[in-house]
């Protein structure tokens, strides 16, 4: 055998290997979060802990489905609670549509508040924004949300149920990427979706079954007012990229109680060309180096694909084609068990779907994150930023 072969066929068994390990981890993790799931939502029904509740919802423009996003919010089932949102200026459109909404909803107690340009130094828009939610916030209890998060009536009742221990300060949800225009969306708004239902979630997952959380995911949180000050405060928060790592991480090395949320949202992905939808997940996966640089680096381990090509490769080469052929085939298959059982238990009714898409998925997120390594510097909103080392921005 060539020494080109030898080194692809032992690269691809350490990392098939190590990405069997990983998939076997996902499959318990995954089972305990639905099992957990399961329990926790049972126990929201009957539950009489319904304290009030502030909604601070940062926005900046329009996006596909905002307007039904924002109806979610509008439609919950909870007794008393208040709508924030805040945008840079009265004239944003999102904060408009907000006010169009709000509308339709009179009984809803709502706020639109605006907060201006970030200072040079507040390099997180949003943090500014939530910042200045917080400000006029009627209550003490917390609940953030993304533009792009979609909810069910009952979404307060079950969130909330996660602060009635008083020594948790902070609980995330994870949530199943949906493309706003369905199976009419581009491949690559489709991949990245499925990668936000899958590929996050069971990293999340993991996590959480192996040390507990010690982190936080910004797409929809709970939390006390008081957490945010246990933290740093708003301005330390703005200078972090991945404010909502940082924010759960502190407040976890702290002793502050951080959990991870049983209940599962939607999160809306735009349909957008594949190199718009590539550059936006690069972009996180810069920040996730930056932010936990370790754990980061060891997630080169948890792809499947890459070492299914590389064991293909080996057949072709060593004259064991057969052998390379069914080599990427268990990979393809480490993949669908993966996918399908996150998916299943997270409750996504278009699981089927997603499973059959996550291999091409897993290649792509393996070359995003050979890509992390490529740089410090990124392009969100009209604006290039540095990433530093801890995940702190600059403006160059």
């Amino acid at each position: 055998m060539s020494l080109l072969a030898q080194l692809l066929f032992w690269i691809a068994v350490v990392g098939s290997l190590t990405s069997t390990i990983y998939c076997l981890m996902v499959l318990a993790a995954a089972l305990r979060f639905g099992l957990r799931r399961r329990r926790e939502e049972q126990a929201a029904i009957n539950s009489s802990f319904l304290p009030p509740v502030s909604v601070l919802k940062p926005l900046h423009g329009t996006e596909d489905g905002l307007e039904k996003n924002l109806e979610t919010f509008f439609e919950q089932d909870y007794p008393e609670f208040e709508l924030l949102f805040c945008s840079r200026h009265e004239s944003d459109a999102g904060l408009q549509l907000a006010r169009e909404v709000g509308r339709r909803y009179p009984e809803v107690n709502a706020k639109y508040v605006t907060c201006g340009e970030p200072p040079e130094h507040f390099h997180n828009a949003k943090v500014f924004s939530l910042a200045r939610m917080d400000s006029v916030a009627a209550y003490d209890l917390y609940v953030t949300s993304d533009a792009d998060a979609r909810v069910a009536p009952d979404y307060l009742r079950k969130m909330i149920q996660n602060l009635k221990d008083p020594a948790v300060g902070l609980a995330s949800s994870v949530y199943i990427g949906t493309v706003h225009r369905g199976a009419e969306a581009r491949l690559s708004s489709r991949l990245d979706a499925v990668g936000k239902s899958v590929e996050m979630s069971s990293g999340v997952m993991v996590a959480d079954m192996l040390e507990g959380t010690k982190f936080a995911l910004g797409v929809t949180m709970v939390l006390r007012k008081q957490s945010f000050v246990e933290a740093g405060g708003f301005e330390e928060l703005g200078q972090f990229y991945a404010d909502d790592f940082v924010l759960g991480n502190r407040l976890a090395t702290r002793g502050t109680g951080v959990r991870l949320a049983t209940h599962v949202i939607r999160l809306l992905v735009e349909d957008t060309p594949f190199a718009v939808s590539f550059r936006n997940q690069l972009r996180w996966m810069q920040s996730t180096r930056r932010s936990r640089p370790w754990g980061h680096l060891g997630t080169g381990l948890t792809f499947a694909m890459p070492f299914g090509l590389l064991g293909l490769l080996w057949g072709v080469i060593s004259g064991h084609a057969g052998l390379g052929l069914l080599w990427l085939l268990a990979m393809v298959v480490n993949r669908w068990l993966q996918a399908g059982t996150v998916l299943t238990m997270m409750g996504d009714p278009g699981w089927l779907r997603g499973m059959l898409l996550y291999p091409l998925r897993d290649l792509l997120g393996s070359m995003l994150w050979v890509g992390s390594y490529g740089g410090d510097r990124f392009y969100y909103r009209g604006q290039t930023y540095r990433l530093r080392e801890g995940g702190r921005v600059e403006t160059p």
